[in-house]
């Protein structure tokens, strides 16, 4: 056996990818919007639901919780891969405690933005309002395990961010208010001011481990797909070239962040181009289906429009890139999630 630096050097990497170092996260806090969340809006008035079924009939126990999915979504996957519970709970959901909370939470809210413009469309959380939730959630933990072990859990605790896609198209392409203020590189500007602003609140309280996630490839999800009638119901070019240049601008406030912030671990989540492979080339990845949605026709429908009395619905998701029109499913999900597992585990598991 060779005890050489280099075997030596590989063996504490891969350690460093083992159990016995996931507990150095004890918990996965989220913020965002519905692709991450696991049912705060069951709990406010909005018509933007999913707490029936089909939705989550893939979910353990076939059970309907809020998730815009037919099973689980990334943070409970990445949840899981940190050896933590594999599912994380709605902060508002009243099945849960503090005691649930301590090792995940989750406060998202589907349909909001960077932008409380966003937010005020289907009457959501914004996300000043998920940081009050947080504020909140703070003050209990300190109550729940002492101000020393709160204190190291928030510190320690990897803290998950995915929005903007909503911004974009609920929003400035919907309503004519952003857009006459802002051009688009502008308001992609003026989205991540709005971010780095919630990152700075977020450090001020504590935290140190963030992973923030850009924009999907979001000119293909099917409900811009089945409106893109003159493009033959294609992929849209220019939703797809906004979504990448934010994401590029949000590696550059990353960097920028890191440097200026003291003790701040933050990582872009590179999400765009596996999801763009899996649409392209649904059948590297298992798939059969990536124009139209399982639910229903696969067009135009999410949350009450994708319901159990609804003839159309797929039989097997798994074939399916997408649940809905403007959400994957759980195969999906799985496949994004485990392609950012490994960096998530090698930057924050240490």
């Amino acid at each position: 056996m060779f005890f050489g630096s280099t075997p030596v050097l590989l063996w504490l990497f891969f350690l460093s990818l083992s159990p016995l170092t996931k507990a150095k996260v004890p918990a996965i806090i989220v913020f965002g919007d519905s692709s991450v969340d696991s049912g705060n809006n069951n709990l406010i008035s909005t018509v933007l639901k999913s707490n029936f079924q089909p939705y989550g009939r893939d979910f353990y126990g076939g059970q309907p919780t809020g998730r815009f999915c037919n099973g689980r979504i990334p943070p409970d996957f990445i949840s899981e891969a940190f050896g933590l519970k594999p599912a994380i709970p709605a902060y508002l959901d009243p099945a849960y405690n503090i005691s649930d909370f301590a090792t995940g939470v989750c406060f998202a809210s589907a349909g909001t933005g960077y932008d409380n413009a966003t937010s005020k469309v289907l009457n959501v959380i914004p996300l000043w309002k998920e940081l009050e939730y947080y504020k909140e959630y703070q003050g209990k933990l300190r109550s729940y395990v002492g101000e020393n072990k709160a204190n190291e859990i928030l510190r320690e605790a990897l803290y998950l961010m995915s929005l903007g896609t909503n911004d974009f198209l609920e929003n400035y392409y919907v309503f004519p208010t952003r857009k006459s203020q802002f051009s688009v590189r502008q308001y992609q500007d003026f989205l991540l001011g709005l971010g780095e602003n919630f990152v700075r609140e977020l450090h001020a309280l504590g935290v140190r481990k963030i992973s923030i996630t850009g924009l999907p490839p979001m000119g293909c999800l099917p409900l811009e797909r089945a409106t893109n009638i003159l493009g033959q119901n294609d992929c849209v070019p220019e939703y797809n070239n906004v979504a990448s240049g934010f994401n590029r601008k949000l590696e550059g406030l990353v960097a920028k962040l890191n440097k200026e912030l003291p003790g701040m671990r933050m990582v872009s989540a590179p999400a765009y181009d596996i999801f763009y492979q899996i649409i392209t080339r649904p059948s590297l990845f298992g798939f059969e289906v990536t124009g139209v949605a399982c639910c229903s026709t696969g067009t135009f429908e999410m949350s009450y429009l994708c319901n159990q009395y609804n003839p159309f619905t797929c039989s097997d998701a798994n074939k399916y890139v997408f649940w809905d029109a403007f959400h994957p499913t759980e195969k999906t999900n799985k496949i994004i999630s485990d392609h950012l597992i490994p960096l998530l585990l090698a930057m924050f598991s240490h």
